[in-house]
């Protein structure tokens, strides 16, 4: 039996505190997603900000294979915006919700349940006039009333929608329990025969998976998600333990999806990287720790049988582990085929710029890896135009001296240079290009992750600025074998960022 898996990476995930996707970093994501070939990809909620319906339209437009939906209100407005940035989509889907819940309805609404129901009908056959693909969601389903839900729900089918989903909005729900509420769904609501059931969990018990999975189990036919996890508050379901645990416990579950598994790991990198939310190290499925073992007899074990404490082999999910294959004598097109290997196809421009900067690290670094060339790639492939680039930099600091930092960003074919002292290195850096720039930011978070092991390991510094000028945050990330060079680069990436989003950069290639 088919289960559908429907992303809302773009839509719920980016709700994550801090997050601040571009309209080129939601393509590019929304890209990744199709070549995992999830069933429907949620590009956003068009009615919200005109990044957001610009995202959706572009998304609609430039990525096929793939059912795309837009979130609306049940309000006509909503709905409308909606259908405007999805009418170019292959497979359009509106995605429509009203919440159920007494306490929502009470507080939020201020609405009787009566109302509620006028306006899911009017709500659910104003979508359907634009589009066949209708979703509706009865927000907090799990702490509703079932008779009052099931009422909602049956009059959703009878105006017309084609799936129905049942949010446990708050992660109130234990697994037990959401299987038993889904089941009465399912016998009770007159019509669900003839719609998709589907669930969507969140985490703030950490039951998303769990809840997901029994539901399932309980006749559920799709389940909404984010990769990695991420989402409001303790974030949604994560799509990769889902597929994972369908996969590896196809004797329990009996059922299948149509995601390529092998895309897993990658798109957990893009999102990760692009939303600045780095993944735990002992994060299942995709994190640092998951197919690694230092005990003894775990390894031991693992070198005899793998299967006798993998339950997953790294590559079903496009880990690598791959030996150095790259160093400084390597050349241009032994460098291009093992990116092709790694699955990143780069124009011209792009593999001369990231060659630059592979021979560039393996002068300073003694054997390359795989994850060291993805390093390189991730952060030369820009998603957005950018203005100031890093020449150089000098440090001057010590427990007896003001740190200061000397910097030096290229504009085209012009470096302009400036200095700065700072509580810190990090802080003289973020001055010394604050004055180039003529941007002020506040620098929030500042983390470093080493992306390989070793001494001459690279550093991959994220962080999180919010300008003066607009009060919105940006995530920047660089990556250098030297923090402070990545740090700079880090700030760098940021604030090219909100010059493009304030138009002063180059506008993007669609």
């Amino acid at each position: 039996m088919r289960v559908y898996i429907f992303d809302t990476t773009l839509r719920d995930g980016e709700q994550s505190p801090g997050v601040s996707l571009n309209v080129k970093e939601k393509l590019q994501i929304a890209r990744q997603l199709a070549k995992l070939e999830v069933d429907v990809l949620e590009a956003g909620f068009p009615f919200v900000s005109p990044g957001d319906f610009e995202a959706v339209k572009i998304i609609s437009r430039e990525v096929k294979g793939v059912t795309v939906a837009g979130l609306a209100r049940t309000n006509f407005n909503d709905i409308d915006q909606a259908w405007e940035a999805l009418r170019e989509a292959e497979q359009p889907r509106i995605h429509t919700f009203i919440a159920t819940s007494p306490i929502h309805l009470q507080y939020k609404l201020r609405m009787t349940p009566e109302q509620v129901i006028e306006a899911t009908v009017a709500a659910v056959k104003r979508a359907k006039s634009y589009t066949s693909d209708v979703e509706f969601s009865a927000e907090d389903a799990s702490r509703s009333d079932l008779n009052f839900l099931c009422q909602v729900l049956e009059a959703a089918i009878a105006a017309g929608a084609t799936v129905i989903n049942v949010p446990d909005t708050v992660g109130y729900a234990t697994p037990n329990e959401f299987a038993r509420f889904i089941g009465e769904i399912r016998q009770r609501v007159k019509g669900m025969e003839k719609v998709i059931l589907s669930v969507h969990c969140h985490n703030d018990l950490g039951l998303a998976v769990s809840n997901s999975l029994a539901a399932v189990m309980a006749g559920a036919q799709q389940v909404e998600g984010a990769i990695n996890g991420i989402g409001e508050r303790a974030g949604n379901a994560a799509i990769e333990e889902i597929v994972m645990a369908l996969r590896t416990r196809r004797d329990i579950f009996q059922r299948e999806t149509n995601i390529r598994t092998e895309e897993i790991y990658r798109t957990s990198r893009l999102v990760a990287n692009l939303t600045g939310m780095n993944v735990q190290h002992n994060k299942a499925i995709v994190g640092k720790n998951a197919f690694a073992h230092e005990s003894g007899i775990h390894q031991d074990g693992v070198i005899k049988e793998p299967t006798t404490y993998e339950i997953m082999r790294p590559e079903m999910v496009g880990v690598s582990h791959s030996d150095l294959v790259l160093g400084k004598h390597s050349g241009r097109h032994a460098f291009r085929l093992r990116l092709m290997e790694l699955g990143y196809t780069l124009d011209p421009e792009e593999l001369n710029t990231a060659f630059e900067r592979f021979k560039a690290l393996a002068d300073r670094k003694k054997g390359i890896t795989d994850r060291d060339l993805e390093a390189i790639v991730e952060e030369e492939l820009r998603l957005i135009p950018a203005k100031y680039n890093l020449a150089y930099l000098h440090i001057s600091s010590g427990t007896t001296i003001i740190p200061t930092a000397t910097i030096g960003l290229q504009i085209g074919e012009e470096v302009r240079e400036e200095a700065a002292c700072g509580n810190g290195p990090v802080d003289a850096i973020c001055k010394a290009i604050d004055k180039i720039t003529g941007y002020s930011c506040t620098l929030l978070t500042w983390g470093i992750n080493a992306v390989t092991e070793g001494k001459d390991a690279i550093g991959e510094v994220t962080l999180m600025v919010t300008s003066e000028h607009n009060k919105k945050t940006y995530t920047g990330r660089g990556i250098s074998t030297d923090v402070l060079e990545a740090s700079a680069r880090a700030y760098t990436n940021a604030v090219n960022k909100l010059i493009w989003e304030l138009g002063e950069g180059n506008l993007p290639k669609n």
